[in-house]
């Protein structure tokens, strides 16, 4: 029997709490089973499987980080925009680093349509729209700052940017203000081909 109070939502919430202790790649049912005093096999009436649990994990990490990012954006415009939400994703991924991890989890096409996911790209098309970009300039342009966002976060949690002096501060500071310029400088449907 299972203990009374574990629910799908409640499995997931711990699982992303896991996450963020030891690594989403590390997240196992066993261990929630461990931390929820149950046996393995119970939580199976809560969740399918160990992909079922990853992917609940991804979703609520997917809705937190939309609500941050959201609530980043809210009266900004602009360069202003594009920092609040670049900034959002790093402030998220510095305070829950598996939650972050999860948040980039592989999806299905019915999941990842129906998920937060497409709320971060409904973000990033409205700072967009400030830079006046036409399709497909504006497809190519959520894929470069997700591409150095990612990139950039990910870098920094491995610690790639402890073996020099200059304040990953400082260079977060120098991406974002390259970033506009360079949004900013782009001609309306200048071809990369």
């Amino acid at each position: 029997m299972v203990r009374a109070g574990v629910t799908p939502e409640r499995l997931a919430r711990a699982g992303a709490e896991l996450a963020d202790e030891v690594g989403f790649d590390q997240v196992t049912v066993s261990e929630l089973a461990r931390r929820f005093g149950v046996k393995v096999a119970s939580l199976y009436s809560h969740v399918k499987s160990s992909h079922d649990l990853r992917t609940r994990i991804a979703l609520l990490a997917l809705e937190e980080l939309a609500d941050r990012a959201a609530d980043a954006l809210a009266g900004r415009a602009g360069k202003d925009a594009l920092a609040a939400f670049a900034d959002a994703y790093r402030g998220y991924a510095r305070a829950h680093p598996g939650r972050y991890a999860a948040a980039r989890y592989r999806l299905d096409p019915d999941t990842a349509a129906a998920s937060a996911g497409v709320r971060h790209a409904q973000m990033m098309r409205a700072i967009l729209r400030g830079y006046d970009l036409p399709e497909p300039d504006q497809t190519h342009a959520v894929r470069m700052l997700g591409g150095v966002f990612h990139g950039y976060v990910e870098l920094e949690l491995s610690g790639g940017f402890a073996h020099t002096a200059v304040d990953p501060e400082e260079s977060w500071a120098w991406v974002v203000d390259s970033l506009d310029a360079l949004l900013r400088g782009r001609p309306a449907g200048a071809s990369g081909t």
